[in-house]
């Protein structure tokens, strides 16, 4: 009888070593700095202040969704410690602010921060320093780069994708078109110009115009003045915000109505559209993958519900119009998802492969029948878009949702 106990002992403790080797997670917990059993630190830089402070409301949305879930109990009992930093959009602070957050603040991860050269000027140090760059707020298609730089990944569809599925759009409803393009002179401005080219391929000739600004322009006005000399019919805006509503406006001023294209970073209802006058931005198309929260049809889906829920409680100041308070909802959620994947093991490494490993997730802001995936060689989360057009005081869908792969 002791041998018998014996065996069955030697075998049930066998079988623990098994499971525990098989999901380390459960068998123990693994930290690496800036998680622990009562936290997890967190890391953003955004502009506060500067030329794109206008999506300064992306980080605070995505602080009170942290705020919001550390009030239900945090993420498996751990409450997120939310550490945002300005850089002013400007690529060294941008550097100053991520050394800060990794060697002082000592973050497990940096999530969501914005900007394409601000993102960049921080990628390779972030990859050195094996830190989780996680959720790049800005398009630009080098994210989605996991055997370079396995360590930092996007969130939103890319630019390139999007300025294709522009291009498509194009050909197909204005196929003898002179194009102008009005482009931010920087890594966000030249790959959308250059998904745009792409996407049109041998007709990219039917670009005639293109007109490069730089942020610290105060105004944009005489880009836009000699595109519409150029004999301009279709044009496309590749600008943030600010730039975004003064061309919107001057275009109005003299009397310029081409077939006009915003890209996505600025359809915004709230922060472009509304400040730069609804009357002239009629007409304007745009393609998105979020819900626009000035939307009536939106009012009884369930999502949009707990969306609307939440600012009220808990980003009271925020205009749920803006779609960069949409954006942020769906980022933090979905940082939220990968924690909450995690499990016991807070590890860098882990946070990585939980980010890698994500199935048709699906946050309650994103448009119906768009879900995020990955895989560790896809870091590229959403790769759909629908169409839309300005219609009154909300953005109208039309046509199906787009997979960018069908673009390529």
């Amino acid at each position: 009888m002791t041998v018998v106990r014996f065996q069955v002992a030697a075998v049930a403790a066998a079988f623990t070593l098994c499971t525990a080797m098989s999901n380390p997670a459960s068998a123990q917990k693994a930290y690496d700095s800036g998680a622990s059993d009562t936290e997890i630190k967190i890391g953003n830089i955004m502009p506060y202040s500067g030329p794109a402070s206008a999506y300064a409301v992306i980080g605070k949305a995505e602080e009170a969704y942290f705020n919001k879930v550390n009030a239900e109990g945090g993420v498996n009992g751990r409450k997120i410690k939310f550490i945002s930093y300005d850089d002013g959009y400007s690529p060294p602070k941008t550097v100053e602010q991520a050394r800060k957050l990794v060697e002082s603040d000592n973050v497990l991860l940096i999530f969501g921060s914005l900007g394409t050269s601000t993102n960049g000027a921080i990628r390779k140090y972030m990859n050195e320093k094996k830190v989780p760059q996680l959720f790049v707020a800005s398009g630009a298609s080098k994210w989605n780069d996991p055997k370079t730089y396995p360590w930092t990944m996007g969130w939103q569809p890319s630019y390139a994708s999007e300025a294709k599925i522009y291009a498509k759009y194009i050909m197909k409803e204005k196929p003898d078109a002179k194009i102008g393009v009005l482009y931010q002179n920087d890594d966000f401005g030249k790959d959308y110009l250059k998904g745009l080219k792409d996407g049109l391929g041998a007709k990219a000739s039917m670009i005639v115009q293109e007109e490069a600004y730089d942020t610290s322009e105060p105004a944009i006005d005489e880009h836009v003045v000699k595109l519409k000399t150029a004999g301009v019919d279709v044009f496309v805006s590749i600008t943030t915000p600010k730039f975004a509503a003064q061309a919107i406006k001057k275009a109005a001023e003299i009397n310029w109505h081409p077939m006009h294209i915003l890209s996505n970073v600025s359809a915004s209802v709230g922060g472009v559209l509304e400040p730069a006058g609804f009357e002239i931005s009629q007409g304007i198309l745009s393609a998105t993958y979020i819900k626009d929260g000035s939307d009536p049809q939106w009012n009884a889906d369930d999502g949009m519900k707990k969306f609307y829920e939440f600012v009220a409680k808990y980003d009271a100041k925020a205009n749920k119009l803006d779609a960069g308070v949409v954006f942020g909802y769906g980022a933090a959620q979905t940082m939220v998802k990968v924690l909450q994947m995690c499990g016991d093991n807070l590890t860098r490494d882990n946070v990585m492969k939980q980010a890698a490993s994500l199935r048709d997730f699906a946050p309650d802001t994103l448009l119906p029948g768009i879900k995020i995936n990955t895989a560790p060689d896809n870091f590229a989360p959403i790769e759909q878009l629908q169409m839309m057009r300005f219609k009154g005081k909300s953005w109208e869908l039309f046509g199906d949702v787009i997979s960018s792969e069908v673009e390529h």
